[in-house]
């Protein structure tokens, strides 16, 4: 690591470099502040040894422009004019440590390793956070379909607020990914995410999670505990099955809401929170409401913005797409790059109606991958309640309510364009061939009655 020594003196310069010349880090010398901020623009460095007594600019101010310029590099102290005032000083700009001169060569490298260490502790906070923006980013949410591209807008236009949000939708549909990504793609980003899931627990479990407690709060109460309210301060706190939580565990939450404070269980004493809350449901909290079941005004907060996210079967379109993000990962995962599904396992994705919804499907893609022992999966490595027969066409008649001749031609072309697909291996060529009709002609067919085709890696 790159280790910068900020020092008028060139005697204290290498006896410096003495110390730590055999560590094994990259030393670079600067004689003035100016210099020293100069090689900080130019070279990566990991800590910073810094004299208080600079010619031109102190080593204070110095010390205040390196961490206004660069938070993450801890700045290591030394001077000679020791005093209190001074060393208090230097730790309000942000000096990592004090080392008064004369110094002890122990003294150096112990601080210097742990200033390094501290560097390295933040490089892979930075790094995990970079993964987690890309991981949740709002492409790694899958799906080119209207209903997902709603949501997306939702999502963009919701993250910099400061507003509480509601997630709707059946389980599975991915409204912990949503609020992963609200979270990473707001303000608050760089501060806890901690998510809850409300229908794990009973109600005093629950309120000692929310809340903390206090020692001798309730039996089993031997220590003082800190709340999630309290872990998640700054951040987003992902309340997942709202609609569970007892009513009075509500009012509660509520006074967090309105008051911005809470008090633990068994305590006296209120305790301030600033927190993000963004809340998810399952269920229609419009009709808890209308039950008693769910406090009205407690919705009323938490409803300031609803996203609704759709179940699968209402954006089957996204399937193929799920499917190669889905081979892709556990294809990686499990050493098996370049999966791929069969036309006619395909189909059965296609067909099935997702009860599950994407965490479904994401779990069916997981067995084939496993399961697979050639480059492709087929209809029978899925599970056995979706690998199940082609459904039958529908028998619509004239004259029905929802008959339409359009729609009853363009089924029964698709139907016969997967079954020669299937037949063919996925080769459109000699499923054209077997429907006898022209390659392009076919190739048309397929953008029109918009079939998924295999997914490639």
């Amino acid at each position: 690591m790159n280790i910068l020594i900020i020092d008028d003196n060139t005697t204290i310069q290498q006896v410096l470099r003495d110390i730590l010349g055999g560590t094994g880090h990259e030393i670079f010398s600067a004689y003035t502040g100016e210099e020293g901020l100069a090689l900080l623009d130019e070279e990566e460095v990991d800590t910073v040894l810094l004299d208080v007594m600079l010619p031109k600019m102190s080593g204070l101010e110095a010390l205040e422009r390196i961490k206004e310029k660069y938070p993450s590099v801890p700045v290591i102290v030394i001077t000679a004019y020791s005093s209190v005032e001074s060393a208090i000083e230097a730790m309000k700009r942000g000096a990592f440590h004090y080392i008064p001169k004369p110094f002890k060569n122990e003294e150096i490298l112990i601080n210097v390793h742990k200033a390094l260490e501290q560097r390295q502790l933040m490089q892979a906070n930075e790094r995990l956070m970079e993964e987690l923006k890309r991981r949740y980013s709002f492409s790694s949410i899958i799906g080119k379909s209207p209903a997902m591209a709603r949501v997306f807008e939702l999502i963009r236009l919701a993250a910099p607020s400061t507003s509480n949000i509601l997630l709707t939708g059946e389980s599975g549909t991915g409204k912990e990914l949503a609020a992963r990504a609200i979270h990473l793609n707001s303000r608050r980003a760089k501060n806890p995410f901690i998510p809850v899931n409300s229908g794990s627990m009973g109600p005093e479990l629950l309120e000692s999670h929310l809340f903390g407690h206090v020692k001798g709060a309730f039996t089993g109460a031997v220590v003082n505990k800190k709340g999630l309210f309290e872990a998640a301060e700054g951040g987003s706190l992902f309340l997942d099955e709202i609609g569970t939580i007892p009513l009075d565990t509500q009012a509660k939450i509520l006074r967090v809401i309105q008051e911005k404070e809470f008090m633990p269980l068994g305590g006296i004493a209120t305790k301030k929170a600033d927190v993000r809350i963004i809340a998810a449901t399952n269920a229609r909290l419009e009709a808890l409401v209308e039950e008693g079941r769910f406090r009205q005004d407690l919705f009323y907060r938490l409803n300031v913005i609803s996203i609704p996210l759709p179940s699968l079967r209402e954006h089957k379109e996204d399937i193929p797409l799920l499917v190669e993000h889905f081979l892709r990962l556990y294809g990686q995962e499990n050493h098996k790059p370049g999966l791929s599904l069969t036309p006619g396992a395909l189909r059965q994705l296609m067909e099935y109606d997702w009860p599950g919804n994407v965490r479904e499907l994401e779990n069916a893609i997981e067995r084939g991958v496993v399961l697979a022992t050639e480059g492709s999966i087929g209809p029978d490595l899925l599970p056995s309640h979706i690998g199940r027969p082609t459904r039958p066409l529908r028998k619509a008649a004239p004259g029905e309510k929802d008959f339409s001749f359009k729609k009853v031609t363009e089924e029964y072309q698709r139907q016969l364009i997967l079954e020669a697909l299937d037949k063919a291996g996925g080769v459109q060529r000699r499923a054209a061939r077997m429907l006898k009709i022209q390659p392009s002609t076919f190739n048309i067919m397929i953008k029109r009655l918009k079939i998924p085709l295999t997914p490639k890696e």
